[in-house]
């Protein structure tokens, strides 16, 4: 059964209505998948979209707290009622490791799944799409670090996030951590993509409001950054438009209206959008200072890239081409209205609260300038740049 939601159900063109967005954007064309399925109680599509692709044996991909929810038992049983046979692994962790991967591999295995469904955040999407290299071209993880390595046919999965944060939805990305070196291994095929993205803003009612937070700001930060990164195509440029639209307004009123299915709908729809932007174009330095900032301080990802952003659009506003984009998303005040909506979010402004200390900044900028998503950055960056950006952000 559907959760009760009253009031008018949201659809992308109501959501949207105003914001003077092109049909492509609207029609989630450039989706590296195909379909993506938005509105409340969608999630009870799931059994008809696995059977209408073929699958007879499905795997639904969650974690524990994901399953205490009920999320994953009733697409369960919408599958059952498709006439398919479906099996749940919850034993994914946040930040993805290949140790999930391969534990989830033997599930499915032991199973025989031929049809994968990613159910909850970031975490259980990447999990899903990262068993899939192994499950059907073999070999490590590591293997397909990159783009294009797997050989192979893939199985066809089905991706239905509970959160607003990372788009991983709409990627053809998975993002898992080495569990021996703890390298993060960004792993892209198109196989890897899910062929239906259901997006059912009634799932994310149940996210703890910290989940909320630090999703909604990373979606932000995603909008952000594929708007000026060097990847940027008109395309992602127009999907990340229509993300920090919604984004930006609808960040505000889902922290005070939790239990509101209209701002629920916005963040989601957001995130998507922002998802798809990735996709079509990459991220910048704001993730690559996030990154040590979770190694070395077991900093959340929201928080991390959150607090880092307002810096990072002050540093980047040094190149012509990026200052007039941040004008179109909020002018000179972009990165005021950042920092304001980390702080009514509760959320912390500075690193030194994060427990860093000056002796520290030039490793973390050390660090920072390894990450790969650095080299996309429209201001070219060296360790000593971005050490200069920690420090203003003690």
């Amino acid at each position: 059964m559907s959760l009760p939601v009253s009031g008018t159900q949201p659809t992308i063109n109501s959501l949207c209505a105003g914001l003077d967005l092109p049909e492509s954007v609207l029609n989630f064309t450039d989706v590296p998948g195909g379909e993506v399925v938005f509105g409340s109680g969608t999630l009870l599509q799931i059994g008809a979209k696995a059977a209408a692709h073929g699958g007879t044996r499905v795997l639904i991909v969650s974690d524990n707290g994901i399953l205490a929810t009920g999320h994953p038992e009733r697409a369960a049983e919408s599958i059952r009622e498709a006439g398919l046979d479906v099996k749940i692994f919850s034993e994914v962790h946040e930040n993805p490791e290949t140790t999930d991967v391969y534990r989830c591999v033997e599930v499915a295995k032991e199973f025989g799944a031929d049809f994968l469904v990613g159910l909850g955040g970031g975490s259980s999407m990447d999990t899903a799409k990262g068993a899939n290299f192994i499950l059907t071209n073999g070999g490590k993880m590591r293997d397909y670090w990159g783009v294009g390595k797997a050989e192979k046919p893939m199985l066809q999965m089905i991706a239905v996030p509970t959160t607003s944060g990372t788009g991983s939805e709409c990627q053809s990305f998975a993002l898992i951590a080495d569990s021996e070196t703890h390298a993060k291994m960004a792993c892209g095929d198109k196989k890897a993509a899910a062929v239906v993205a259901i997006l059912d803003p009634e799932l994310t009612l149940t996210q703890p409001r910290s989940v909320t937070v630090h999703t909604g700001i990373d979606a932000i930060s995603h909008s952000l950054e594929t708007a000026v990164c060097r990847k940027r195509t008109p395309t992602s440029v127009a999907y990340s438009k229509a993300a920090w639209k919604l984004l930006n307004e609808g960040f505000e009123r889902v922290l005070e209206k939790p239990d509101c299915i209209q701002a629920r709908a916005q963040m989601l729809l957001g995130s998507a959008f922002a998802g798809t932007a990735i996709e079509n174009s990459m991220l910048g330095i704001a993730h690559s200072c996030a990154n040590p900032l979770t190694a070395n301080f077991g900093t959340v990802h929201g928080q991390a890239v959150g607090v880092m952003l307002p810096h990072t659009i002050r540093f980047n506003r040094q190149d012509a081409e990026s200052a007039a984009i941040y004008e179109e998303f909020g002018g000179s005040e972009l990165d005021a209205r950042i920092e304001e909506l980390l702080s009514l979010a509760g959320m912390k402004t500075d690193i030194s609260s994060l427990g860093v200390t000056a002796d520290k900044i030039e490793q973390l900028g050390e660090e920072a300038a390894t990450q790969w998503t650095a080299q996309f950055n429209p201001v070219e960056v060296t360790a000593a740049d971005l050490a200069e950006i920690y420090r203003k952000a003690l």
